[in-house]
C-alpha cells in the first residue's frame, strides 16, 4: 500500500478536495511536477494545466486550475488556485468561444500585462477543451 499524505485543493469558488492520497501532480511552468509522500518541503507557481490526484482507492480527482500555488510541508500539500474546475463540469461549447476570443486578442496590439492575461485566458480555455475531451 502506498505511503499517504493530505491534500488541500482550493480555489476562490470552493473547497475542490480534502482528503488523502497517494500521489499529487500539478501542472508548472517547467511541467508537471509530482508529489509523494514523504517529498521534501517545497512550493511551486502552478500554471494553468491539469492536475490529478491520486487517492488511496486507486481513483483520481482531476482538475482543469488555473494560475496559483503549491507547497508541501511535513505530509500536508496545500494547492490554491484562482480556479479549479472537473472535467464533467466544463461546458465545452463555451471553453471553445473562450478559445477563439483569446485568440483574436492575441493578434491585436496590447500592452504586456494585457497580452499576458490574454496568453493566460487561452491556456485556460485550451485546458478545459483538452479535459472535456477526457470525459
Amino acid at each position: 500500500m502506498a505511503a499517504e499524505f493530505t491534500v488541500h485543493i482550493l480555489s476562490t469558488e470552493r473547497n475542490f478536495y480534502e482528503g488523502p492520497a497517494t500521489s499529487l501532480v500539478i501542472p508548472t511552468s517547467d511541467g508537471q511536477f509530482g508529489i509523494l509522500a514523504g517529498h521534501s518541503s517545497m512550493a511551486a507557481a502552478i500554471v494553468p494545466g491539469i492536475l490529478t490526484c491520486r487517492l488511496p482507492d486507486g481513483s483520481s480527482v482531476t482538475a482543469v486550475v488555473s494560475h496559483g500555488l503549491a507547497r508541501y510541508e511535513n505530509g500536508d500539500a496545500m494547492v490554491l488556485v484562482g480556479s479549479a474546475e472537473r472535467p464533467e463540469e466544463i461546458d465545452e461549447a463555451r471553453a471553445r468561444r473562450a478559445e477563439q476570443r483569446a485568440r483574436a486578442e492575441l493578434l491585436q496590439k496590447h500592452s504586456w500585462h494585457e497580452h499576458l492575461q490574454t496568453q493566460a485566458n487561452l491556456s485556460r480555455a485550451m485546458m478545459r477543451l483538452k479535459a472535456a475531451g477526457k470525459k
